[in-house]
């Protein structure tokens, strides 16, 4: 087996990076989900209540991060945010600390989803652990869901889309790894696994919701409920959930490529 893709996912909630490589840190692939969208008391928004940020197209260049929107002329501000107060921020049961990165990008999100929002950023110096049911004391993530990769492999998505009447993409399901391979599901049971030189651990099937619904490329629902009406129907849990994917948490640090090779160590 072999990697075919990495992605991140700067602002959570937005469109994917590809890139040929990238480091790994205790937290995933650098500027990976460290943006996030908050309402007024700090939760967090997502696709899930604003699907249009599905379309919202990010790029990391020359000190800054690149943000562009349908209708919005493009928004740009440093990727280390100058230093100011911080604001308490909740994602899902977690409370934290994030700094705020600015008026121009709240008023730029604001006016691109007809909501009042604020954009923060989880910096170096702001931890968030991972849940300790799943992880070690230390592991970390940033503003993605739980965990700081999300592996899926293509046989996987093959044999969803044989069940579908309209196959779907990849990037509906927004993972960082993409690996060939001829088994679906074999990275359910994947406990320890190297890609490259970096060894990760898996610690938690993928529970997945309504943001595998929204096209990417119009930022809006599948009348359906496709292809999570089909995942439920055949990959529901008895104690809950619907899984499609395997998080990892990381247990060194390197460099992985898109080509490297991916060993099933447990």
């Amino acid at each position: 087996m072999q990697v075919t893709e990495l992605n991140i996912y700067p602002i959570k909630s937005t469109r994917r990076i590809a890139l040929q490589e990238s480091k790994v840190l205790p937290r995933g692939l650098p500027w990976d989900r460290r943006w996030m969208l908050v309402d007024a008391a700090g939760g967090f928004i997502t696709a899930r209540q604003q699907p249009r940020l599905a379309m919202v197209q990010t790029a990391v260049a020359g000190g800054e991060l690149r943000v562009e929107g349908p209708g919005q002329a493009p928004l740009q501000f440093p990727l280390v945010p100058p230093r100011q107060p911080l604001t308490p921020v909740t994602v899902w049961r977690d409370t934290l600390q994030a700094a705020p990165v600015g008026a121009a990008a709240d008023a730029w999100f604001s006016a691109f989803l007809g909501q009042s929002c604020r954009l923060v950023q989880l910096t170096d110096e702001l931890v968030r652990p991972v849940d300790p049911r799943y992880g070690q004391p230390g592991d970390e993530v940033s503003f993605a869901d739980g965990y700081p990769l999300l592996l899926l492999s293509e046989a996987s998505l093959t044999d969803l889309n044989r069940r579908l009447s309209q196959p779907v993409p990849m990037r509906r399901f927004r993972p960082n790894l993409v690996i060939d391979g001829e088994l679906p599901y074999a990275e359910d049971g994947w406990r320890r696994l190297r890609v490259g030189e970096v060894e990760f651990a898996g610690v938690k099937n993928c529970s997945r919701c309504i943001v595998t619904t929204i096209d990417p490329d119009c930022g809006e629902k599948d009348a359906a409920g496709e292809p999570l009406r089909t995942l439920s129907g055949y990959r529901r849990r008895p104690q809950g959930g619907v899984f499609f994917g395997q998080n990892l948490i990381p247990r060194s640090k390197g460099v992985i490529r898109v080509g490297d090779p991916v060993v099933v160590l447990e």
